[in-house]
């Protein structure tokens, strides 16, 4: 019973954001009294908590996937960063701010998940593109991984780019090319282009 209620409230959460949907939503989505959910969680913010701790879980699991199967860096980037596409056009935009305003100690988590596990992800995949040559030798994976991830916090922050004016989809597109295209040689863009043209078609 436990997980239905996770797995739904990702669901709603992820469908209307996590400050308009109640636990009465939840409740009634799952067939169930409002009684019987507080018996599983007692509070909204335990549940989001929860919701976001497995989130992130999965999240990990996935690229650690990615990593392992993936013939090369580029292949390794380009999968990664399709997974995050499709899964951001699926995202009610206030889903993010909701988190970063009402709900601060579980954006934290997701701030924390970034600069550790992402972080490292990061800086190998840069070592491992240096290696295989399709990353330019000069460059310091040390400080591009940060570079990286003060730009995923920049584009998280609604100052700095309006939700009005910016999707998180099209931050995260100009993001990732920006960075990838910084750091490839020309057998790392032929690459690319490679991969871009072979997997469009699932994009």
């Amino acid at each position: 019973m436990e997980q239905d209620i996770i797995d739904k409230s990702r669901e709603l959460f992820l469908l209307y954001g996590f400050k308009s949907v109640t636990m009465n939503d939840i409740a009634r989505s799952l067939g169930m009294s409002k009684k019987t959910l507080y018996q599983w969680f007692d509070k909204k913010e335990d549940l989001i908590s929860k919701v976001v701790a497995e989130f992130i879980e999965i999240e990990k699991e996935f690229v650690t996937i990615v990593v392992k199967k993936s013939k090369d860096a580029i292949e390794e980037m380009h999968d990664i960063s399709l997974h995050v596409n499709q899964m951001l056009r699926k995202v009610n935009p206030s889903a993010i701010y909701d988190l970063q305003k009402y709900y601060r100690s579980t954006w934290n988590m997701i701030e924390s998940y970034r600069s550790d596990f992402i972080f490292n992800c990061i800086k190998s995949n840069l070592n491992r593109g240096m290696e295989e040559g399709v990353y330019r030798k000069e460059i310091r994976p040390d400080i591009i991984s940060r570079l990286y991830i003060s730009m995923q916090v920049s584009i998280s922050n609604p100052s700095t780019f309006p939700q009005d004016q910016f999707t998180q989809l099209d931050l995260y597109q100009a993001s990732i090319n920006y960075h990838i295209h910084g750091v490839l040689t020309r057998k790392g863009l032929d690459l690319l282009e490679k991969y871009e043209e072979t997997k469009k078609d699932i994009s």
